[in-house]
């Protein structure tokens, strides 16, 4: 549990409306903030990412996320799922994890980055590209697709 913080002006793109700007200011903030919050556990569920009585609250740019899931891989990727959406600076891990375990590293991309360039950086052995891909299914869908302000987790090699 904790605090991630991640690009706000990557990631992926929820395509949200926005509400009439004839209403008071507080209440598109509202409603603005209670679409977001949906969308978000929308986004975590298209990923069928396994985590019980999911709850996301947004506001002001940070995403408070609940749940519970069996192991930390899972939870990493909720809150990946989560931060790497655009508008989301910050995310509040309240994910309970049933079974706990070492905590993998997150690393945020910068340009020129490739999956074998950060392999090398972390595990000596850029020929390990394969587990950070694998460890951040199934967000990543190609090795090769990775974008500047993306963040990614890295596992500790067993």
């Amino acid at each position: 549990m904790g605090l991630f913080d991640f690009v706000k002006e990557a990631g992926r793109k929820l395509g949200l409306v926005a509400p009439e700007p004839s209403k008071p200011p507080q209440q598109v903030k509202a409603e603005t903030e209670k679409a977001m919050s949906a969308a978000l556990v929308k986004e975590v569920e298209s990923h069928q990412l396994k985590i019980e009585d999911l709850r996301v609250e947004y506001s002001d740019g940070q995403a408070v996320v609940h749940g519970k899931t069996a192991t930390q891989a899972e939870r990493e990727k909720v809150i990946l799922a989560v931060g790497n959406t655009e508008g989301v600076a910050r995310v509040d891990d309240r994910i309970q994890v049933v079974t706990p375990e070492p905590e993998a590293r997150f690393h945020t991309v910068v340009r020129g980055d490739t999956l074998s360039k950060i392999a090398r950086d972390y595990y000596g052995n850029a020929m390990k590209y394969p587990v950070i891909f694998e460890a951040n299914k199934p967000m990543l869908t190609d090795p090769d697709k990775i974008y500047p302000g993306q963040v990614l987790r890295i596992p500790p090699l067993n």
